[in-house]
């Protein structure tokens, strides 16, 4: 009976999943049929690090479905880091994502499901997809020759009428024709786009310059140092490996437009060449293909009148960064006001996490997220309290520092001094056993001598011996 209980239980479960996925698939296909696209503009973008970044921009007719199904040729899903979806019209209207979930009922594909959280009239909705820079090869024997592996269009459920396809290259890039699958950087000028279209491309183009480089930025950390009187210091350690089959000599960094006084160095704190015209930090020993590298770009903000801060973060970046580490930290004694505490992104798919540490006299804001983008944009903003006294603060501990040693010295100083111990040195003789019996022989001799003497005497004094003979 138990057997048999646990069986229709099992038998239970699996028909209520199947029956839940049945419904689900039921009305995402109700969704996709229910609505039409008037025209998807479909965009591929090279970061400078060699990610690549899919834009499609779709814009619906009608009443937009509440689900959006997207897709791309199944062999990019391994390579999918990142998507997001917003409003094209405001890019803070995020919409929530399901990544790797099937197109519809068809194979093949890695498909995306858009969730839209205010559904309205003719809507234009944004999806990206973030891709690896393992897409983009570079030839080693030429390695001015570069290859971008992409998919050509996207992936829909329903037929479009208008669809423009383009990929965006540096503008020193040269398209190469010959060794490319499409037929130039726009390759799509308002043509119509049927569903579920598979179309794997490439497209191999020349660079000379150094526009784009692959590497990964493994970690990125960001320190910010708020002064007693408001001033801005931040150093920016970066940790990056070189993807290239060439020698990394240089590389671009991100920089906020009011910085100043900006200075490099390596993670001996050797320093660096920088040129402040292109951003871009000269490395103190190339990078060879695969190895990593660690530096640390400082510089100061502008002055914080107020004690009311915000930072935003990323703005600038051309890059995609693995992991990322921010840290605040106020002057001592100065103490946060945690309602005043927030951090706000724009990519909610990004994860992060944020909390502030205490030490003994300061306060500390750390936050750790994980796949930056430009688009992104973190921002932390905050309250705190100082008290100007906390000025003097360090200045009088080392005066009392210096006051109570002072004080030590002169006590052990002027202190009685103990009277010297008058010390005999002792002078320790080896006796071997040979001496010690030459020692005793003399000795006894000297007894037997003595003896005689003295028994002379004795006869002489009575008459025994004639003192003639004595």
């Amino acid at each position: 009976m138990e057997k048999k209980a646990l069986t229709f239980m099992v038998l239970a479960v699996v028909l209520s999943i199947l029956v839940l996925n049945m419904v689900y698939v039921g009305n995402v296909k109700a969704d996709a049929s229910s609505y039409a696209v008037e025209w998807v503009n479909h965009q591929v973008k090279i970061l400078y690090n060699g990610y690549i970044l899919v834009n499609e921009t779709i814009k619906i007719s009608g009443t937009a479905p509440n689900n959006l199904l997207i897709g791309l040729p199944y062999e990019y899903g391994p390579y999918v880091l990142r998507c997001i979806a917003y409003n094209t019209a405001n890019i803070n209207q995020r919409h929530n994502v399901t990544t790797g979930v099937p197109l519809d009922d068809r194979i093949g594909f890695y498909g995306v499901n858009v969730t839209l959280n205010q559904p309205t009239e003719n809507a234009t909705v944004t999806v990206i997809f973030v891709l690896s820079n393992s897409l983009l090869k570079q030839d080693p024997q030429d390695t001015t020759l570069y290859t971008l592996y992409f998919p050509a269009f996207p992936s829909l459920t329903v037929d479009v009428p208008l669809c423009n396809a383009s990929v965006i290259l540096p503008s020193a890039a040269k398209y190469i024709p010959d060794k490319s699958t499409v037929n130039a950087t726009n390759y799509s000028i308002n043509k119509a786009l049927l569903n579920f279209t598979y179309a794997p491309a490439n497209l191999t183009f020349q660079l000379t310059s150094d526009d784009i480089q692959l590497f990964i930025v493994e970690e990125f950390k960001r320190e910010i140092s708020v002064g007693s009187f408001g001033e801005v210091f931040v150093s920016d350690s970066y940790y990056i490996r070189n993807n290239s089959p060439k020698q990394m000599t240089s590389v671009k960094v991100a920089l906020p437009p009011n910085a100043s006084n900006v200075r490099v160095e390596d993670e001996f704190g050797r320093k660096m060449t920088f040129n402040a015209i292109t951003s871009t930090v000269s490395l103190s020993l190339p990078v060879e293909s695969g190895k990593s590298t660690r530096f640390i770009v400082r510089y100061d903000l502008p002055q914080k009148a107020s004690r009311e801060l915000s930072f935003t973060f990323f703005q600038e970046i051309n890059y995609y960064i693995e992991n990322a580490l921010i840290t605040i930290t106020l002057p001592e004694g100065a103490k946060i006001l945690p309602p005043s505490l927030s951090l706000s992104s724009k990519g909610t798919s990004t994860s992060w996490t944020y909390g502030v540490s205490r030490d003994v006299f300061q306060e500390k804001i750390a936050a750790t997220m994980q796949g930056i983008l430009s688009l992104d944009s973190p921002t932390i903003s905050f309250k705190y309290e100082y008290n100007p006294l906390w000025l003097a603060f360090r200045p009088t501990l080392w005066v009392w520092a210096m006051a109570v040693l002072g004080c030590a010295i002169v006590a052990v100083w002027k202190r009685p001094k103990a009277p010297e111990a008058v010390v005999v040195p002792t002078v320790a003789v080896r006796l071997s056993p040979e001496i010690l019996r030459k020692f005793v022989d003399s000795y006894e001799e000297k007894r037997r001598i003595t003896s005689e003497i003295k028994s002379l005497e004795v006869a002489v004094s009575k008459g025994r011996i004639p003192r003639q003979r004595y």
